[in-house]
């Protein structure tokens, strides 16, 4: 987990720019150790979260970068890892004025809508109180992510309706106006896929925002937040149309560890004769090659090609250089 950090950090400071980093269920139970089982109360993930987030914190300080701390994918069975989470937040925050977390994502997209509102509702209200942002999912976000696997949904169930968006707005900007966001459908999948296998239509974004527009009767062309899921493997073009469209958030993990994976695949290759064994290489059969196999050398390897995955982002999201404007 910490060369990612590092690697998310570098690449904030290079751009001069805010990054986001967030947790899945799954990433805060590795940071807190495979060899931890992971109970019903979610302890263990939470625990893990909760370093996670404190490490961020102590480093982008000295990094000088500012970040936002979140966590991601919490569908229902995981409402005790939820709840930890907001304990671990009301706690810090009575000590320090803010939460420990930035945002929290629920994903009830797998219940009704009215349940998934609901639920949410009550969530918000609770967040609201310490300034900790709500991020909700509806429709269905294609290919496997934390366990649901979306790979064979009917296609026409990858779009989400401008109604449906509207419902989130009813449910939501009562309880604290500007305070949670939207991952809608519009054709996005969790992972990389062959071309042609995804059809992004962020227009479906657009067209939800003029209809809540004109069913509020607001002023602003722009009445909701919406996150982009899945969007490793999309072309600029299709991110920058999705921003035009009130996208203020976009997760790229799959992009991003193939990065990571890609550095360590291509250090083997280049040193893979000082990696045979801990003596014997081409300069002598009695040379060491402890700074080869040093995890600290693969692992910088990996974190550059992560920084520079990371910095395109930053051009695909027109962000570079953001904190200067």
């Amino acid at each position: 987990m910490s060369p990612i950090i590092n690697a998310c950090l570098e690449a904030a400071k290079k751009a001069n720019s805010p990054m986001i980093v967030q947790f899945s269920n799954g990433g805060g139970i590795y940071n807190a150790g495979k060899g931890l089982k992971n109970e019903a109360d979610q302890k263990t993930a939470v625990m893990g979260c909760v370093a996670g987030a404190l490490h961020v914190r102590a480093l982008a300080e000295f990094y000088g970068v500012p970040v936002i701390l979140h966590t991601d994918h919490c569908s229902k069975a995981l409402l005790p890892w939820f709840d930890g989470l907001l304990e671990a937040n009301e706690e810090y925050f009575a000590k320090h004025g803010e939460p420990l977390f930035s945002s929290h994502m629920l994903d009830l997209s797998e219940e009704s809508i009215e349940e998934n509102m609901e639920i949410s509702a009550k969530y918000l209200k609770r967040m609201a109180a310490i300034d900790c942002h709500l991020e909700v999912e509806i429709g269905i976000t294609g290919g496997e992510e934390d366990g649901v696997d979306n790979t064979d949904v009917a296609p026409e169930d990858l779009y989400s309706k401008p109604e449906e968006i509207h419902q989130v707005y009813k449910a939501l900007e009562p309880v604290a106006p500007g305070m949670y966001s939207i991952a809608a459908a519009f054709g996005n999948v969790h992972g990389v896929y062959s071309p042609g296998n995804v059809k992004l239509t962020p227009k479906i974004l657009g067209n939800a925002q003029k209809f809540v527009k004109a069913e509020e009767g607001l002023e602003t062309d722009k009445p909701c937040y919406f996150v982009f899921h899945g969007g490793s493997g999309s072309s600029r073009e299709d991110i920058r149309e999705a921003i035009d469209y009130g996208v203020i958030k976009m997760n790229i993990d799959t992009d991003t560890q193939w990065s990571f994976w890609d550095g360590v695949k291509d250090y083997v290759a280049d040193k893979s004769d000082y990696l045979q064994g801990q003596i014997g290489n081409p300069d002598g059969p009695e040379k060491p090659n402890k700074k080869y196999y040093d995890p600290r050398m693969w692992l910088r390897e990996a974190e550059t090609y992560t920084v520079n995955r990371l910095l395109g982002a930053y051009e695909d999201l027109n962000a570079m250089d953001a904190l200067s404007k």
